[in-house]
């Protein structure tokens, strides 16, 4: 696990190399060859995913037709599985890889130790965590504003 593929995710703004060290025996690396799905959605989600190499794509089931719709692309440096870290729900969409990938992940579990071993990088973590599923929000804002203004 390479600390500085670890210090370029936003989640670990604010975090010191000494306190991800503290903390990098809670995380798992997991590889992923292309086409692989790393979640499916409706099945239980409870880890959040750090791409350290890769990329992958987010898509739904079509409500009314067969298939799936790709709604993002997330590259190397990105995250997926935020909500399902929070929240413990069915994921809500599908990932899968669209070339082969490795990832970092840490499991609710995992942050749930973290808090036990340090308040302060638990802390830091969930208002980092907070701020990323807010931007995201701000942007699914703004493409439903776009869908909406075009009807």
């Amino acid at each position: 696990m390479d600390l500085t593929s670890l210090q370029s995710h936003s989640l670990f703004g604010g975090i010191t190399a000494d306190q991800i060290e503290l903390i990098r025996p809670f995380f798992e690396e997991r590889s992923f060859v292309t086409g692989d799905f790393i979640e499916r959605e409706g099945e239980r989600g409870s880890r959040i995913f750090f791409i350290t190499k890769g990329s992958v794509e987010i898509i739904k089931k079509r409500k009314h037709r067969e298939g799936f719709r790709q709604l993002l692309v997330l590259d190397e440096g990105e995250t997926f599985g935020e909500m399902e870290l929070i929240d413990i729900q069915p994921c809500a969409a599908s990932v899968r890889a669209i070339e082969d990938t490795t990832t970092l992940t840490l499991s609710n579990r995992g942050l749930y130790e973290i808090n036990k071993c340090s308040c302060q990088i638990f802390s830091i973590l969930i208002m980092n965590l907070a701020r990323d599923i807010s931007r995201r929000l701000r942007i699914e804002d703004e493409l439903l504003a776009e869908i909406e203004e075009s009807r």
